[in-house]
């Protein structure tokens, strides 16, 4: 079977591995698109860190079950569309133990610590398979970023009488828009892009903020009265991003961080006591945040095609990585066809 590797710093390989098998407890997926990430954007470039050498990237997964091993529960079959939970826990770190399986010490992430679903056919066990409904194999490749976001509004405790300010409106980006919208929260979306801002408002955030073209703090003051935002969901991953966070959020509000920034970022740490915040970290998604996702796009009346930027087949998979490097700011997702 073809799989795509990452064997070196701008480097991608297709290599032929043999097909697996679904052994006990496991289930045999037929990948038919898999999505290019955030981390697996770095690792092309050399700057992921924590990705094992040779790595097949891709945990963002839109497949159909193959075949079911023994010991699998009768409500996987074969011929179900499904995701897959990409994450391990250990089961006795501190996370684990306190119930954030999401956040445990010691995860794997699929395409970063272990080898991800870039590849025709994957085994994995049972518990980690999701089925989705009314969704079709291209758009379930879409809920594991999205979930990501969904997650960072619940650590956000986001209510309906908060106005939230989500930094960045990629797929995770968006799928926190969506989750706060759905929560009845007042979004203002930001980011650099006036596309992606369209289409934030088109999911229903009242107003965008294009921060390389207006004040963000004033314009954030504007649409608050003065108060800053309860919550600022920070989903970049850039000093200035994570520094405009403090400034604009408001006394005693809440900052959701998901990026990781790549470099070091100084703050005014009076900020942290005046203000009383609240900060907080957001990793990866609970399966509840699967499960939300997947009634969202089940019942959601949106053209999906608006967030795929590119799909690729496994030998032109390097010309889209290529062009988001050359292109940030211009893309949503690219997605790489198996079928």
């Amino acid at each position: 079977m073809k799989a795509i590797q990452i064997p070196g710093l701008q480097q991608m390989a297709v290599v032929e591995l043999p097909k697996p098998e679904a052994k006990a407890g496991e289930v045999l997926l037929k990948m038919e698109y898999v999505g290019f990430c955030g981390s697996d954007l770095n690792t092309f470039l050399g700057r992921n860190t924590m990705a094992k050498e040779n790595v097949i990237p891709g945990h963002e997964i839109g497949a159909v079950i193959e075949a079911v091993g023994e010991g699998c529960p009768d409500t996987l079959q074969p011929g179900m569309v499904v995701t897959v939970n990409p994450y391990t826990n250990c089961g006795h770190c501190a996370s684990c133990r306190n119930g954030r399986v999401n956040a445990c010490q010691h995860n794997e992430t699929l395409g970063v610590q272990r080898d991800g679903a870039m590849r025709e056919y994957m085994a994995l066990p049972w518990q980690k398979i999701i089925p989705v409904k009314g969704v079709n194999t291209r758009d379930a490749a879409l809920i594991e970023p999205m979930s990501v976001g969904f997650h960072a509004v619940d650590r956000g405790q986001v209510t309906d009488i908060d106005t939230v300010v989500v930094f960045g409106c990629g797929m995770v980006g968006l799928g926190a828009v969506v989750r706060a919208v759905q929560r009845g929260a007042t979004v203002i979306a930001v980011d650099l892009s006036a596309e992606k801002l369209q289409i934030a408002k088109d999911l229903g955030a009242k107003y965008g903020i294009n921060s390389k073209e207006e004040n963000l703090l004033e314009k954030v003051m504007e649409y608050t009265d003065g108060y800053g935002a309860d919550c600022v969901i920070e989903a970049v991953g850039s000093p200035i991003t994570y520094t405009g966070a403090i400034d604009i959020v408001s006394f005693t509000g809440r900052v959701v961080c998901i990026g990781y920034a790549k470099s070091g970022v100084e703050f005014q740490t009076k900020y942290f006591v005046q203000k009383e915040l609240d900060i907080r970290g957001s990793r990866n998604a609970n399966p509840s945040d699967f499960r939300a996702v997947q009634k969202y796009l089940e019942n959601a009346n949106i053209p999906m095609d608006r967030f795929v930027s590119g799909v690729y087949t496994p030998e032109t998979a390097k010309d889209g990585m290529e062009a988001w490097a050359a292109a940030p700011a211009q893309v949503f997702r690219i997605l790489v066809d198996f079928r």
